[in-house]
């Protein structure tokens, strides 16, 4: 639970400097030639796939949050990172259905890039701290369940 609250909080939080402090479409280039903090608003998921479908990734996310909220038993949540892994996800999720419920698209601010000898940019996704949590929270789990399986193959062949 503390996991959910921290991501949520930092999420929006850091959402809110960038409504505050960078206007729409505007960037910050922080490390030239590789960082920029960009606002930019997505009505789609990753890479923009599903743009303007806004609606829809918002049921898309909830039923997505209730399978996962019903099924948590089924992740191995019982060592001391699984709880932290699903609080991020749970964090990160709800940040950005909070996004597009408020705001119709969900805010978009951190952009690595690598900028040719053209001037043109090679950029990775914008992306946000709920997007980064849900990703962590994801490996984390992932990884989690796999040690669980080599643990109890384990303990099943030394039986």
């Amino acid at each position: 639970m503390l996991a959910v609250l921290v991501v949520f909080i930092l999420d929006q939080t850091t959402k809110l400097l960038v409504l505050s402090f960078l206007g729409y479409s505007r960037e910050l280039i922080v490390v030239d030639g590789f960082f920029k903090l960009v606002h930019w608003g997505n009505t789609g998921a990753a890479w923009s796939l599903f743009r303007d479908q806004n609606e829809l990734l918002t049921i898309v996310s909830l039923v997505a949050l209730l399978i996962l909220f019903l099924g948590r038993r089924y992740f191995d949540v019982k060592s001391p990172l699984g709880p932290i892994a699903m609080g991020m996800v749970f964090g990160g999720v709800i940040g950005n259905i909070l996004d597009r419920v408020l705001r119709g698209h969900v805010v978009d601010f951190l952009y690595f890039y690598i900028q040719r000898r053209s001037g043109s940019e090679i950029g990775f996704p914008a992306f946000n701290i709920a997007d980064s949590a849900i990703c962590i929270g994801i490996g984390m789990l992932f990884i989690l369940s796999l040690e669980s399986e080599e643990s109890s193959t384990s303990q099943a062949g030394t039986a």
